[in-house]
């Protein structure tokens, strides 16, 4: 990362439409988290058939149907229609338009509120506002996402293969500061836990992975210059079966709502 320039604001670049036409992709590609991840954000909060938790900025539907398949009803909010439309129904999940910073959900009506690979999008301080005003009192706020692990050879190289053609975009460029979780003064400090997690791919999931990410090209000469990377790491990895194995380091961040 260059420490001489700021990367742009995701939440300028196109958060709400940039994904529309990668919504089969991302069904079809892209990981779930792991169950440790989900049943440690449920911890302590009670029996889970009585939680109701607001998955913001909930995609097509991975994580909400994870905690739905615990019990939880979710709210899934998400304003591309897109990604609504592409979601695997469950009857847990309760889709909603509606955005981070308007979530349009009642006062004090969830247990819990989920950012699943999506709090980098948000106004912070407008989402964090409203996430404590639909929390319930004492309610826990779940920052999550899947990190790719640096450690892993198939990875490493995974990554190198989308830099070579896209350089470093700026959704991979901007970190998460666990100071801004409290900083307004609505949550307690966000306290960190680490999972390990992996997704075993064959060669088109592993392009279609690639190609679930809004900064990756789909056509034209870096598209293909892609597929013949990528295509290129999944003969050196593969296993006897052809598969690959993707390993990520999944993050979570809970608070507790003041």
């Amino acid at each position: 990362m260059s420490l001489d320039r700021e990367p742009p604001m995701l939440h300028d670049l196109n958060p709400t439409g940039r994904f529309s036409d990668r919504a089969a992709d991302y069904v079809k590609y892209r990981p779930c988290y792991p169950e440790g991840a989900v049943a440690a954000m449920l911890a302590h909060l009670g029996d889970p058939v009585r939680l109701r938790a607001a998955d913001v900025g909930a995609g097509t539907g991975i994580s909400a149907r994870q905690l739905a398949e615990r019990g939880v009803h979710v709210f899934a909010v998400e304003p591309n229609h897109a990604m609504r439309e592409a979601a695997t129904p469950h009857t847990g999940v309760e889709w909603r338009d509606g955005s981070a910073e308007a979530t349009g959900l009642e006062d004090a009506s969830v247990d819990l509120v989920l950012a699943a690979q999506a709090f980098h999008t948000f106004l912070a301080e407008q989402a964090l506002a409203e996430f404590r005003r639909i929390l319930k009192p004492h309610g826990r706020l779940a920052i999550m996402w899947d990190g790719r692990d640096p450690a892993d050879p198939l990875t490493r190289d995974y990554v190198e293969a989308i830099h070579a053609v896209n350089g470093e975009h700026p959704a991979e460029l901007r970190e998460f500061d666990p100071a801004v979780v409290n900083a307004a003064g609505h949550f307690t400090p966000a306290r960190p836990e680490t999972f390990e997690h992996a997704q075993e791919l064959d060669r088109d999931g592993l392009i279609g992975r690639a190609t679930s990410a809004s900064y990756v090209p789909r056509e034209g000469k870096s598209y293909a210059t892609l597929v013949r990377l990528l295509a290129e790491l999944y003969e050196r990895h593969r296993d006897a079966h052809g598969q690959v194995r993707m390993k990520y380091l999944t993050q979570l961040f809970l608070a507790t709502a003041r």
